[in-house]
């Protein structure tokens, strides 16, 4: 990681120690990163993280080693839906590049030795930065109490035209005294 910090959500945090805390021990290949994670770490509430650090559930682009960008979501662990869309925190690279900030790089050695550098190039999307987003627009809604949904009405395309009316052969619609 180029400055060695890794900026984590209070709930990210906690799931980094439990992972420490499941860690089979030294010979555990996760047990570098997540001692790196650890000591490292500034700690956030979720309101206060920057839109650009990739927290759990952040869709992310990366690169390893300088290849083509790859883009995934950070998930909490293994999942069945479609293979390619998630990178769960349980393997290297998911662990490194949770709490990166874009342009910040994490390096790692993986059970084969071999040394990867993994490049966190864009958080397409962060779940944090959604969610405050989504309350400010809730909070400008003129007249509206936060939280609340706004209703608006739309008139529809008969509103504005002229009634129909019926008129006799003659074109006159008066009814006469018959109808009274």
């Amino acid at each position: 990681m180029s400055k060695e910090t890794c900026i984590l959500t209070t709930k990210d945090f906690t799931i980094v120690e439990v992972m420490r805390d499941r860690c089979l021990g030294q010979g555990d290949p996760m047990a570098p990163i997540l001692k790196r994670k650890i000591e490292s770490a500034i700690v956030m509430f979720r309101d206060e993280v920057p839109d650009d650090v990739a927290t759990m559930s952040s869709r992310v682009t990366f690169s390893v080693n300088g290849r083509d960008p790859d883009t995934r979501i950070i998930s909490h662990d293994r999942t069945t839906s479609m293979v390619g869309m998630f990178l769960p925190v349980t393997t290297l690279r998911g662990l490194a590049l949770l709490g990166l900030a874009e342009g910040e790089h994490f390096v790692l050695t993986s059970s084969d030795g071999v040394e990867e550098r993994i490049l966190l190039e864009k958080v397409q999307y962060q779940p944090e930065a959604a969610r405050r987003e989504r309350e400010s627009l809730e909070r400008h809604e003129v007249g509206q109490a936060p939280g609340k949904p706004s209703l608006r009405l739309i008139r529809g395309a008969f509103y504005d035209r002229a009634r129909l009316t019926t008129t006799s052969p003659d074109g006159v619609d008066d009814p006469g005294p018959s109808a009274a």
